[in-house]
């Protein structure tokens, strides 16, 4: 093993581009060194006989008279050595990744070369639930920063937080390429892992032999690493890891890894308990508590969602409930703001409501307008159709709808043809509610049916009715604090109705937020 200079710690903390550049062919190499935009390459594709592509995080570059050959990609190979098992190499003391495609042949005939960087301040989103000492599992698409908070949530714990942290490293993504770890990771400790089918095997190793207080790892992907995860957690190691699918949902739906998360099993219920639920004697449950205590999506570069207590979530998703997760943003003049609060309820399924709320921490907290009641959402008993089409159609399209299991508390009914019959006696058990009845159980079917519903005049006069209480008493409040006052979030056409009452009574108002947590501000201003 080679000794490490004193001078050489100066080059190992730069983001390693001369390295990066050093190992593509040289027509490639000027193309990119006169592209103006070097530090915002994200990696550089070479297929054989296809033309070279440079890919950033907006837009992607095509060299059209750059094809590439075997003569280039003999180049990039013979330049970085080896590829492991998962046809992964990197360039030492970097955090570059070069990934190969193979024929039929085993000839490599494709290569993706990735940059890595390290960066600080990419868990400025989740530092308080990083220093928390809760297990932590980041789901997200690929290329969506993953594996660049892991490497930051590693150096924090070691550094900051002063734990005993060793991050497992299947492809040398967290910790560079190397004996020597990348310094990314501060003063963490790297076990290597030599073929990616024993990093189960790697991480209970970790726990047996090294006394860790936190384990980091990246890409949990199969059941044997599953189980391992588990087994880490309930020997009381804080673990913080990253798995397929970029919602806690398509974990559930994963028969893999669906574990991480509590598993999923079908119970069976007495005739009693199933009419008291209003459910069919057949059910899902969690079979046992998360691995993981919080979940993370990563929803872009500057937005989360925080499922903050996993097993509650899981059991409202299982009784047909969608989870009300925390959002974060980090705004463009870098503040972290919560523009929704996560509401995790307990009670009956049949009864639950979900308020909007925000607000923004490390402020001084904006009024809020306290209404009579929660604004109601929109409760749909779904008669022979599909619930999770129902439920995906519920998100998609943002309405103020959930799924409820008792006819008798709803206030719609969507059937299926050939069920009508049935539905009659459904719309009297829910005292004449509105059914709407689709031709078959497809989603474009389901989705325009609570299109149909949520445009029924009765919902949207009550919803009108409420939005305007809540802003004349947010005007009150205006009046005798002198502050401004933010009300609930609504639809464009309430707001604008919202406008004109606060108008009348000459003050003066402004929407604020994204959709769908898009709400009106009424200000202390005199018109």
């Amino acid at each position: 093993m080679a000794a490490i200079e004193p001078q050489d710690f100066m080059s190992i903390f730069t983001d390693g581009i001369p390295q990066f550049l050093d190992i593509l062919p040289p027509v490639i190499r000027e193309k990119l060194q006169h592209s103006g935009a070097l530090e915002e390459v994200i990696e550089v594709v070479m297929d054989y006989g296809r033309p070279a592509e440079v890919r950033y995080r907006d837009r992607i570059d095509r060299f059209d008279s750059v094809v590439i050959t075997e003569h280039d990609i003999d180049f990039v190979v013979k330049s970085v050595g080896e590829f492991s098992l998962d046809n992964r190499a990197g360039i030492e003391r970097t955090l570059h990744r070069i990934s190969c495609l193979r024929n039929r042949q085993g000839r490599i005939i494709g290569l993706t070369c990735r940059v890595g960087r390290a960066l600080e301040g990419t868990i400025d989103l989740i530092d308080d639930i990083v220093r928390s000492g809760k297990s932590l599992l980041l789901l997200g698409r690929p290329g969506i920063g993953k594996t660049t908070k892991l490497r930051e949530t590693a150096r924090v714990l070691a550094d900051e937080v002063n734990k005993r942290v060793v991050i497992v490293d299947t492809s040398n993504e967290i910790a560079g390429d190397g004996d020597v770890p990348h310094p990314a990771i501060g003063s963490a400790r790297r076990m290597q892992v030599a073929n990616p089918l024993s990093q189960h095997a790697v991480m209970i190793e970790a726990v047996e032999n090294h006394m860790p207080e936190v384990i980091v790892i990246d890409e949990i992907g199969t059941e044997a690493e599953a189980a391992a995860a588990r087994t880490i957690a309930e020997r009381g190691v804080q673990l913080v890891g990253t798995a397929h699918g970029q919602t806690l949902e398509n974990l559930m739906l994963n028969p893999t890894l669906c574990d991480l998360v509590g598993g999923i099993q079908a119970v069976t219920l007495s005739d009693d308990e199933a009419r008291r639920r209003g459910t069919q004697k057949t059910v899902l449950e969690r079979k046992a508590p998360p691995t993981f205590d919080v979940v993370i999506e990563l929803l872009d570069f500057e937005r989360l969602a925080v499922h903050s207590d996993v097993m509650k979530t899981v059991d409202l998703i299982l009784r047909g409930i969608p989870p009300r997760p925390e959002i974060r943003v980090r705004t463009e003049s870098g503040r972290v703001e919560v523009v929704q609060e996560e509401l995790v309820e307990t009670a009956p399924a049949e009864s639950v409501d979900y308020p909007a709320l925000s607000r923004k921490p490390k402020q001084e907290p904006t009024p809020k307008v306290e209404p009579k009641s929660a604004p109601k959402l929109l409760r749909i008993f779904p008669y022979g159709i599909a619930r999770t089409r129902l439920d995906r159609a519920i998100r998609e399209k943002k309405a103020a709808a959930y799924i409820t299991n008792d006819p008798s508390q709803a206030d719609a009914v969507i059937s299926i043809r050939g069920t009508n019959g049935k539905a009659a006696k459904v719309r009297e058990m829910g005292k004449g509610v509105p059914t709407v009845v689709v031709k078959s159980n497809t989603y474009a079917q389901i989705l325009s049916a609570l299109e149909e519903l949520l445009g029924n005049p009765r919902f949207d006069h009550d919803v009108e009715v409420e939005a305007l209480a809540e802003a004349a008493k947010g005007i009150e409040q205006v009046a005798q604090l002198g502050k401004p006052v933010e009300l609930a979030p609504r639809s464009a056409r309430i707001r604008r109705v919202q406008h004109q009452l606060v108008e009348s009574k000459r003050y003066a108002s402004e929407s604020v937020g994204e959709d769908p947590q898009r709400r009106l501000r009424i200000l202390p201003i005199r018109l």
